[in-house]
């Protein structure tokens, strides 16, 4: 096997090296491009390790004239350690991902200054002084430019690598080239789609208050079919090239601007899961909002804001998609020819319009599955993990569960983003019962 022919997911152990520190100090003072940047001796670089994700390494590098961040891919999951191998090829398509974004929305991404194949790591621009927008939502900081920003991304990104906006073939030359991602793709197909439904040992709730939930989740083939035909659907839709795990803890924001981050999840699926990631995480935000507060009722502005923000995703995304439709359709999908005519645009415009009405039933959906995985499965969130009281985090995990289970298996109750913040409100105070 020649190193052309070598397939992504076998590291070259001869190549590849976990850097620490020292070691990233010499081989970043090898580049000069990145050594200029910095600026300043190498030995009076500032290194710091602050990756607080589940997978890699993250460090900030600061010299006397700048800053970068520095990821590299580690050969196994980092949140569990190396009884989970993981292929050192998500680093690639990730580099993939960043690449094509930079291309639709370079602004709301950061730019790759350097990528290193064999030994998985990228170094990008650092953002500052931007935050990990869950730690912002937690805080009840408002980010006005959001809406306008995600949306930005979503409809972009999403839209011109999908059939509306490119030909057939370069669709199908992108799948091909995310093909190979399947270890993460099975990663989501197992933590979302399965595990939250099923005896699983690495699943976690807050308990005892939550056990009663988890066993009927475990138990209820209503659920089971629901989540089933939307696992079906994420593995069998390469509708767009979607980020895979567009959550606020992949998204850096101040008040002025939003960056798009990780996108090593990256493969060619439904775009509702993209657009229901944002929207899950936003819902889930508000609806752990009541165990953060100082005293009673000091969050609700902020809450009302981000009622609001969950509606403007949609409606905004929406806007958006549909008028690049009309706008930049040079995909092979609805022939211009087989439209012509003030009959044929009406009735290309009342596809438009049920196709958008199917992407929202995904997106439900999708979101749903979303909040239920960050509850009852493996990788939790700080929007209810900073919560001292367990009861009191119970209560707002109950809660979101309430809604999440409503959204997966009575869809038709949700047939505008409006009902589902309806819901959400109506729930904000519910008391669930833990007696059985």
């Amino acid at each position: 096997m020649t190193a052309h022919e070598r397939p992504l997911d076998i590291p070259r152990a001869d190549q590849y090296r976990i850097l620490r520190e020292a070691d990233l100090r010499d081989y970043l003072a090898q580049l000069p491009a990145i050594a200029s940047q910095l600026g300043g001796a190498p030995a009076a670089w500032s290194i710091s390790e602050v990756g607080d994700g589940n997978l890699n390494l993250v460090f900030i590098v600061r010299g006397g004239a700048g800053s970068i961040a520095v990821k590299q891919a580690l050969p196994y999951v980092r949140l569990v350690g190396e009884s989970w191998p993981l292929p050192l090829s998500r680093s690639h398509y990730e580099h993939l991902a960043l690449t094509h974004q930079a291309r639709l929305a370079p602004a709301l991404v950061p730019a790759v200054l350097h990528h290193d194949e064999a030994l998985a790591l990228i170094a990008m621009e650092f953002l500052e002084p931007h935050i990990i927008m869950r730690k912002g939502l937690v805080a009840g900081t408002l980010y006005p430019r959001f809406v306008e920003d995600i949306t930005n991304f979503l409809a972009r990104t999403l839209f011109f690598s999908s059939d509306l906006a490119v030909p057939a073939a370069e669709k199908k030359e992108g799948i091909a080239a995310f093909a190979g991602n399947h270890a993460l793709c099975k990663i989501t197909e197992d933590l979302i789609f399965t595990d939250p439904y099923r005896v699983a040992e690495q699943n976690r709730w807050t308990s005892p208050w939550l056990d009663a939930t988890a066993a009927r989740f475990r138990e209820d083939l209503d659920l089971h079919v629901a989540i089933s035909r939307l696992k079906l659907k994420f593995m069998a839709s390469p509708e767009a090239l979607i980020h895979g795990d567009l959550h606020t803890g992949s998204i850096m924001v101040t008040e002025r601007e939003t960056r798009v981050i990780d996108p090593e999840f990256a493969f060619y699926g439904p775009m509702g899961f993209d657009i229901g990631a944002v929207i899950a995480n936003l819902l889930m935000a508000y609806l752990a909002s009541s165990g953060h507060e100082n005293s009673p009722g000091d969050r609700r502005a902020f809450e009302a804001w981000l009622l609001q923000t969950v509606e403007g995703v949609w409606t905004e995304f929406a806007r958006k998609f549909v008028e690049l439709w009309r706008t930049e359709a040079k995909g092979d999908a609805y022939p211009p020819s087989l439209f012509a005519g003030a009959d044929g645009a009406a009735c290309l415009e009342a596809e438009r319009q049920a196709y958008m009405a199917k992407l929202f039933g995904d997106t439900v959906g999708f979101a749903a599955a979303k909040i239920i995985r960050r509850i009852l499965g493996l990788a939790h969130n700080i929007d209810f993990e900073l919560i001292e009281d367990p009861k009191v985090r119970a209560i707002c995990e109950a809660r979101s569960l309430r809604l999440a289970c409503s959204m997966l298996v009575e869809a038709a109750k949700y047939p505008t983003i409006g009902s589902i913040t309806k819901t959400a409100q109506a729930l904000r105070d519910w008391q669930p019962d833990f007696s059985g």
